[in-house]
């Protein structure tokens, strides 16, 4: 067989062969962002649908005043729980916080932790989460924070006529609630751990969620992907300070 020894010949083929790997590694990670951004939409407007849902039953929802004053709402849509004996809990969600014209776009959190003791089966839970101030929004910032560690958490009232009063929640960084099998009420956690999915967050918005939550720099409504804009719109519809 007659070797190819002409050098231009070989630079062309060796040009090709990187244009066209070039060509298939850019097809790929569009086709990744193009997953990754419909994957953003998805999770945010299931958390918005899941927010107007509760807030739409004023004798059974998260009291405005309550609203009006939290930093940060956090909701984990369809956390899972179970095991036998030893037992788990797991899921993702979003988290908008507070800015001067409405409510930041949603950064995306991964929810987790662990128990022990006599349990069996799994469920299906929405977690929402109110975070009080500013200092429990910087602690949720950490590379890991949990609930009941870092911290103080209380269970949430419920309903126009809750009273909000009491030391416990008045001092409480967080105010938690559930929904499961339809009801929704206040619910005290512990152990449960909330630390940033920046996988997410870079692939959608080319910022962790630090970036995203904090500074003076947060991308604006016209800025967000289109799809994740449910989020903080919604929110917006029950709590705007003015």
């Amino acid at each position: 067989m007659k070797r190819i020894t002409n050098p231009l010949f070989v630079f062309m083929a060796i040009a090709f062969l990187l244009s066209a790997t070039s060509l298939v590694h850019a097809q790929t990670g569009r086709e990744r962002n193009t997953k990754k951004a419909r994957e953003a939409a998805a999770q945010s407007d299931k958390a918005a649908r899941i927010f107007s849902q509760i807030m739409a039953t004023r004798e059974k929802s998260i009291p405005h005043d309550l609203l009006d004053r939290a930093e940060a709402v956090a909701v984990f849509p369809s956390v899972w729980k179970g095991g036998f004996i030893v037992g788990g809990r797991g899921g993702s969600g979003v988290i908008s916080r507070r800015v001067a014209d409405g409510w930041s776009a949603p950064a995306f959190f991964d929810l987790g932790g662990g128990s022990i003791g006599l349990q069996i089966g799994v469920a299906s839970t929405d977690y929402i989460l109110l975070f009080m101030n500013e200092r429990a929004v910087d602690s949720l910032l950490n590379d890991k924070f949990e609930i009941g560690g870092e911290g103080s958490a209380a269970a949430g009232p419920v309903g126009r006529s809750a009273s909000a009063s009491t030391d416990a929640r008045l001092n409480a960084q967080i105010l938690s609630y559930s929904r499961s099998k339809g009801a929704f009420a206040g619910l005290e956690l512990k152990g449960v751990v909330i630390k940033p999915d920046n996988e997410d967050n870079l692939k959608v918005y080319g910022m962790t969620a630090r970036d995203i939550l904090t500074g003076a720099n947060k991308i604006s409504m016209s800025e967000m992907p289109e799809g994740v804009r449910i989020f903080p719109e919604t929110l917006a519809r029950f709590s705007r300070r003015r």
